[in-house]
């Protein structure tokens, strides 16, 4: 295993994000010199990384674009790892090329730098858009989105990370870089920066009541510490190898929305379901053995939504309208 700051220097792209900020905290937590990569580094919206434990010995920040190779191969000089974690979590077409071609940038300024190891960050929207899987099917590192089928519906956040993650490996493979990659479900959890993230977003949605009804619909879903420990575990297995997905639990969301009623009854959570003329539809098996296999633990979902909750509330996304007492 890699350990030690006085041995690694590793860099991790949108180090400022919900996942790239707690990765740069375990990564220091680790001992490793890190070089966080934004596109601002003095924006404000960075500072919650200027007081993680270890950041004043361990940290810098450095500017850099994906879509700027030259800024890139700046950024990765004399770094033995990369984390890429950037990339825009939207629908929006016109953002393709950030994660598709930022992605090619990233591995191929990694190879011109001579850094052998590089953990990608995909998504679960790479594994199961699939409408042709079986019900019986366990979902693994072997199942992927369907491309085609994403394009239909146009649901271009999974065409896009699917694209980037095949990118990933075939210029990964031409230059000679190991390549891990970390398959996150909805990432959920305790927020490090101060701005509102698109996963955390969903959850302010339920308890707000602004969702009067929840689909008839199964997601995926992981703690964010999980994530980052997820990242820091395949990149420190020198045996590890291709995909890691990263799952706590498979449920309904009636499920999901019922442990938010639980935990903070005074908020307008919904309680109905907006198709329930149709039976059910039953969470599907999964497989986290690989990871697992690493030394994998993963948080209850029922800890990580209180820790988002709380979170959403310090950060002035939520009113705070519970006491403090533990709700586990």
């Amino acid at each position: 295993m890699v350990t030690g700051r006085g041995e690694q220097m590793v860099c991790v792209t949108g180090a400022g994000g919900f996942i790239g900020s707690w990765l740069v905290k375990e990564l220091l937590h680790r001992g490793y010199f890190v070089r966080g990569v934004m596109r601002e580094p003095a924006d404000i919206k960075n500072a919650h990384l200027h007081v993680l434990d270890g950041a004043r010995e361990g940290l810098s920040l450095y500017r850099a674009d994906v879509l700027d190779r030259n800024s890139l191969r700046a950024a990765f000089a004399l770094c033995d790892g990369v984390f890429h974690v950037a990339s825009p979590v939207s629908n929006d077409p016109e953002l393709l090329p950030a994660a598709i071609e930022g992605t090619k940038n990233v591995i191929n300024a990694a190879a011109d730098m001579g850094v052998k190891r590089v953990v990608f960050t995909s998504s679960y929207g790479a594994v199961h858009m699939n409408p042709n899987r079986r019900s019986d099917q366990i979902v693994d590192e072997s199942c992927w989105s369907d491309l085609e089928f994403c394009k239909q519906t146009q649901n271009w956040y999974c065409y896009a990370k699917m694209l980037a993650e095949r990118t990933a490996m075939e210029e990964a493979s031409k230059r000679g870089v190991n390549l891990l990659v970390v398959v996150p479900a909805v990432t959920v959890g305790e927020m490090l920066q101060p701005t509102l993230n698109a996963s955390v977003h969903r959850v302010a949605t339920y308890m707000m009541g602004t969702k009067s009804a929840y689909p008839n619909a199964v997601a995926a879903y992981v703690d964010v510490r999980d994530v980052a420990r997820a990242h820091a575990l395949v990149y420190e297995h020198p045996d590890a190898r291709g995909r890691y997905l990263c799952i706590g639990s498979v449920l309904h969301r009636s499920e999901f929305v019922r442990l938010l009623r639980e935990l903070f009854p005074q908020y307008p959570i919904t309680s109905r379901c907006k198709d329930n003329s149709k039976p059910m539809v039953k969470p599907y098996k999964f497989s986290v053995q690989r990871l697992e296999t690493l030394g994998m633990q993963f948080t209850p979902l029922k800890e990580s939504l209180y820790r988002t909750v709380i979170s959403l509330q310090d950060k002035g996304h939520l009113p705070a309208a519970i006491s403090r007492r533990s709700a586990l």
